[in-house]
């Protein structure tokens, strides 16, 4: 494990109230001063027009700081909204824990995604939600957090969604 004060916290973000759950959680439990904050996102696969998304398909964006991901005009070029609550989450973590809060974007298959991003990054740890899909739907779909924890090179918290 990294330095205390070098150390890379993910947390998978999607924006959904079950993501946001994990990033609160992650902020009360495991950020400390002098860490880094490194929210990752994951948008579908698509054909994209423009020369810089085409580039970031196969990369992933470069590290946004968190002054340019709380600017929706920049935030556009990317195709990512962040939500208010993300964003208020992030700031005051940022603020009250002196944290660096940076986000990363990846194309493609969530689960895949968020395994190569571990190296990538890379991440000390990772942390994500888990919509608490039914038995049916998660055979279906799959279930991203089974994925992550079983093909991870590092640790991963499952942050469970309680109704």
């Amino acid at each position: 494990m990294a330095e205390a004060a070098d150390r890379r916290v993910g947390v998978a973000v999607d924006f959904s109230p079950c993501s946001r759950k994990a990033l609160n959680w992650a902020v009360e439990n495991v950020v400390r001063k002098g860490d880094h904050l490194i929210l990752v996102t994951i948008r579908p696969e698509g054909h994209y027009e423009s020369g810089e998304m085409q580039l970031w398909e196969t990369t992933g964006s470069p590290l946004i700081p968190l002054s340019e991901f709380s600017d929706p005009h920049i935030m556009k070029k990317y195709g990512v909204t962040p939500d208010v609550e993300t964003l208020e989450i992030v700031n005051t973590a940022a603020r009250q824990k002196e944290i660096v809060v940076l986000m990363k974007i990846y194309w493609g298959d969530a689960r895949e995604k968020l395994c190569e991003s571990v190296d990538d990054i890379p991440l000390d740890c990772i942390i994500l939600g888990n919509r608490g899909l039914g038995t049916i739907k998660r055979a279906i779909m799959g279930s991203v957090s089974n994925y992550v924890v079983n093909n991870a090179t590092c640790p991963v918290t499952v942050v469970k969604q309680h109704e």
